[in-house]
């Protein structure tokens, strides 16, 4: 008598169809994750528009005041107030010096420049706090203006230096400064605290790049700085006549 063959039982399907929607699912979770991390469009922490360069980012008169009385040049009481942020190993802030230089001339006593430290917490500014603390040291003898040019002009030369500490005090010399006191107080906590506190009202101003300028409080687009531009938004605001509250003034820090 022949045997019956056992049968034989089709297989499911479930497991293939599990796996399916697994793969799938790692397919649209990779995707998701994938084209969430691309950054918008915009928010690439670029400098200001002149769209949005007319818009202050916070109340000038209630951020920080910055170190009292400010490195400035020009009238204590002008009705036109611009203030430059700047950082000594910026290569920007250097080319951007003598725009500045010119518009400091070009205007006098009409208004009043003011200039902040905002030395720049990246690796490749790794002298820039140092050499604001060099340049205010340098105030102190009343030499702020040409100790600032002399880091300017000189930035390649001793930004590449291992020495550069050397070659400020042959800056200090050769400007007629007391060496040892130019060395004693830029390791000081005075020049220190001023720094501090420019970089105080530069961040309540929302600065975020150098060179940064502000006109009467309002930020000016970097493309606007030239010496056309700048006169341009000076005059307008010299045209107005008035100017907002801004930190109180002592005499100037260095003539």
């Amino acid at each position: 008598m022949a045997q019956q063959a056992p049968q034989v039982k089709p297989k499911s399907s479930a497991p293939i169809i599990i796996i399916g929607v697994v793969l799938i699912a790692v397919v649209l979770i990779g995707w998701y994750m994938i084209s969430g991390s691309k950054p918008a469009q915009g928010n690439n922490n670029a400098r200001p528009t002149t769209a949005n360069a007319n818009k202050p980012a916070v109340n000038p008169a209630t951020a920080p005041p910055g170190a009292n009385p400010p490195n400035f040049a020009g009238g204590v009481n002008a009705s036109v107030v611009v203030e430059e942020f700047a950082d000594f190993q910026c290569a920007a802030c250097a080319g951007a010096n003598p725009t500045m230089n010119e518009i400091k001339s070009m205007f006098g006593s009409r208004i009043k420049f003011v200039f902040r430290n905002y030395p720049l917490a990246i690796p490749q500014h790794d002298k820039a706090y140092d050499a604001a603390t060099a340049v205010e040291a340098a105030g102190m003898q009343g030499k702020f203006w040409e100790f600032q040019s002399q880091l300017f002009n000189n930035q390649k030369e001793w930004s590449s230096n291992p020495n550069y500490k050397q070659m400020w005090n042959d800056y200090a010399k050769n400007l007629g400064l007391n060496v040892d006191k130019f060395t004693t107080d830029m390791a000081g906590l005075a020049t220190k605290g001023r720094v501090d506190a420019d970089m105080a009202r530069g961040r309540g101003l929302g600065v975020t790049s150098t060179p940064s300028v502000f006109i009467n409080g309002v930020l000016v687009d970097f493309n606007s700085m030239t010496v056309a531009g700048l006169k341009g938004l000076i005059d307008a605001e010299l045209a107005k006549g008035s100017a907002p509250s801004a930190p109180a003034a002592a005499s100037p820090a260095s003539k």
